[in-house]
């Protein structure tokens, strides 16, 4: 009996041993890379963070970033998905591309959707306005205190915090991208509009009757953080993103990736994580 209880500890203790050895569950991009098949990343026309250049080659410092760190990490197949902004997160959920590029801060609700890289840069909002500012509008107080017809992108963090500053919905107009941003100021549709500070920057140098207003006259609340967005079910090489990320963040083959593009040292995000940026925006 003592032979056959000893053999019977030792073939469960085989078997704990070999369980604790099988790998996780590799995620479905994994699975893609593991099959030979591209990474697909997917983003928006959003200059300069990530845009669409010709047959759709990524441009803009998120896409540079991202593909820098891709590239440390050895992977090289890399598959452009363009799309409206809306459509971002709804894509990445439908396994229509695998990454989200294109510039998305790091917000409570959005994190409830998707899962963050580190964060990879910090940023703030500004409005574009007629040229003089007729209506004197600098944030969303001003808005709402005169009425104003305030215009942005619909998926954009800017509608959350016009409804935190009390703005009406019946004075928020959503359309889908920059482009429309700027028609509708242009048009006098909108008294505002509601953008980055990089995107006004890019806008105003497209149209020489509107400016930007100063990105310090908004509440400290609305600075955000960025990072690239992944499934849930990838956290495995979101893991792997962070630990590659962590080594090119900052360093000087970074700040060449995306020097043309505007991003400088003064944009990279400091000490916040992401747990702290979903808690907190």
């Amino acid at each position: 009996m003592k032979s056959i209880f000893l053999k019977g500890v030792a073939a469960a203790s085989m078997a704990i041993a070999a369980f604790a050895t099988v790998p996780a569950k590799a995620g479905p991009l994994m699975d893609r890379i593991e099959a030979g098949e591209s990474v697909r990343i997917g983003f928006a026309n959003e200059i300069p963070w990530a845009y669409p250049g010709e047959n759709n080659k990524p441009l803009g410092f998120a896409n540079a970033f991202t593909i820098g760190v891709l590239n440390s990490m050895g992977y090289e197949n890399i598959e452009p998905v363009v799309t409206e902004w809306g459509g971002l997160i709804p894509g990445l959920k439908a396994n229509r591309f695998d990454v989200i590029t294109g510039g998305m801060y790091i917000l409570k609700s959005r994190c409830e959707n998707i899962a963050f890289s580190d964060p990879m840069g910090k940023f703030g909002d500004a409005f574009i306005v007629p040229k003089g500012n007729p209506k004197g509008i600098s944030n969303y107080q001003d808005i709402k205190e005169k009425g104003a017809v305030f215009v942005t992108g619909a998926g954009y963090n800017s509608i959350e915090a016009a409804k935190k500053e009390g703005v009406p919905d019946s004075n928020v107009m959503a359309v889908p991208g920059p482009t429309e941003i700027l028609a509708a100021v242009r048009a006098g549709r909108a008294d505002a509009g509601g953008v980055t500070y990089f995107t006004a920057l890019n806008l105003a140098k497209e149209a020489d009757d509107i400016e930007v207003t100063d990105p310090s006259k908004l509440p400290d609340w609305t600075l955000n953080w960025v990072g690239i967005g992944f499934r849930d079910a990838d956290k495995d090489f979101l893991e792997k993103f962070n630990e590659a990320e962590a080594k090119y963040l900052g360093s000087e083959q970074m700040m060449k990736d995306v020097a043309e593009y505007g991003y400088t040292k003064s944009q990279l995000p400091g000490d916040k994580t992401t747990e702290w940026v979903c808690n907190n925006r």
